[in-house]
């Protein structure tokens, strides 16, 4: 066997009266452990985080939007659909009307209004899907009918079948004075997106009851949806459409719409990452203050085996190998644990909320109520690689000191 590497192994093991290094040696591989666990953790939560936000966004969010200017409406919104839907990439296209109101049952809350047609709406967005009771095709033009979100349904206190007042920002002057225009509609559907910001502010109607609560002309909308088979080629399609449209349209996809959303997760990604590498780089300089007492401890051995002909180079490596063999055990533990608490972060969640009887992640503070991880090889790679690379270096310089030993100063007072 390899002389460095066989004593290399014995050092790493407890010997008599150097039980202490030897713990602190554990408490090394536990940091490195730690640190690694957690990085994994964090990491693959936020990736987690970040792809279901994602989805569940885009379930309600369309991959592009064509709309005009602003103030205005698309006075033919037919003909804009029927230019983008001969796009072979474009799997569907929805008109729609958006603005906000006041609703009101037995409470009273401010809404994000959304006409649509249903029959176009489900081929741009998963709506039908997500419904907890109707249909969306319920929504049939004259019959003012408005499907809500779950937790909207819930605060204004009604259900369906339940009569709910809409009060909209166009205001009409009648013998009493300037009053908003208002609208009872019935609720014929319940909605349950899964983030919160939908399932409390949004409700939808048909697009032609909109046209006609905010008088707008027939046949008119505020923009179209539009749905492609890739959602990660949304941009170069939309570059692809303008030309087609042969007006003054404002197109724009996904990423320009939530660009400010995307650009804060990957930079809190990036910090994050780089934070919680400081927790392997501290338990790294544990292994050099390990190897350091080491080095100490082993000076008379050392010396003996530099007079027995070991070079500087192989007591180098002696002390390399127990600090290497120490951070890699480290690495591998942290990473089985940190892939088995990732794997099973939802149900650990889960039963610490029910003994500790509380909400980690409210449903009114946070966009998603439940915990998900997205683990991504590389980025478990890349976490492997830098906590075994750091265990390497915190071993060079207890190492390079090992191999300046003097055997004759070493073996003075023995």
């Amino acid at each position: 066997m390899n002389l460095p590497l066989l004593i290399g192994l014995r050092y790493t093991r407890a010997k008599r009266k150097n039980h202490f290094i030897s713990f602190i040696s554990l408490i090394s591989m536990g940091g490195i452990a730690i640190g690694v666990m957690t990085v994994i953790v964090v990491i693959g939560v936020m990736n987690g985080f970040n792809k279901e936000f994602q989805d569940r966004m885009l379930s309600t969010v369309s991959h592009a939007t064509i709309s005009a200017f602003q103030g205005e409406h698309l006075n033919d919104y037919q003909n804009a659909i029927e230019k983008v839907t001969a796009h072979p990439e474009v799997t569907g296209a929805a008109p729609y009307i958006r603005t906000e109101g006041m609703l009101q049952g037995m409470n009273t809350e401010g809404a994000l209004i959304q006409g649509i047609v249903p029959t176009d709406e489900k081929q741009v967005t998963e709506f039908q899907n997500n419904m907890r009771y109707g249909q969306l095709d319920d929504l049939q033009a004259g019959e003012f009918n408005i499907i809500l979100g779950i937790d909207l349904a819930a605060h204004l206190g009604v259900g369906p079948g339940d009569k709910v007042t809409l009060y909209v920002p166009e205001f009409r002057t009648t013998a009493v004075g300037i009053t908003p225009r208002l609208k009872r509609f019935t609720v014929t559907g319940v909605f349950e997106v899964g983030m919160y910001e939908y399932d409390f502010k949004l409700a939808l109607i048909h697009l032609k009851d909109a046209a006609t609560l905010l008088r707008l002309p027939k046949g008119a909308a505020e923009g179209v949806r539009i749905k492609v088979n890739d959602l990660m080629q949304a941009p170069r399609i939309v570059r692809e459409l303008g030309p087609r449209l042969e007006g003054f349209y404002r197109i724009r996809d996904w990423t320009q719409e939530h660009v400010n959303y995307f650009k804060a997760t990957k930079t809190e990604r990036t910090v994050m990452f780089i934070i919680l590498s400081m927790i392997v780089a501290v338990a790294a300089f544990n292994i050099l203050s390990t190897l350091v007492m080491l080095v100490t401890d082993k000076q008379s051995d050392v010396a003996i085996l530099r007079t027995l002909g070991l070079s500087g180079g192989q007591v180098m490596g002696v002390f390399m190998v127990t600090g290497t063999l120490i951070g890699f055990i480290g690495t591998v533990l942290g990473t089985i644990a940190g892939l088995l608490f990732a794997i099973n972060i939802n149900s650990i969640i889960a039963t610490l909320e029910s003994w500790f009887n509380t909400s980690f992640l409210a449903k009114d503070v946070y966009y998603i109520s439940e915990i998900y991880a997205d683990l991504h090889a590389a980025d478990v790679l890349t976490i492997v690689g830098i906590a075994f690379g750091l265990s390497i270096l915190a071993t060079l310089y207890p190492a390079w000191r090992a191999s300046r030993v003097q055997p004759a100063e070493a073996l003075r007072y023995e």
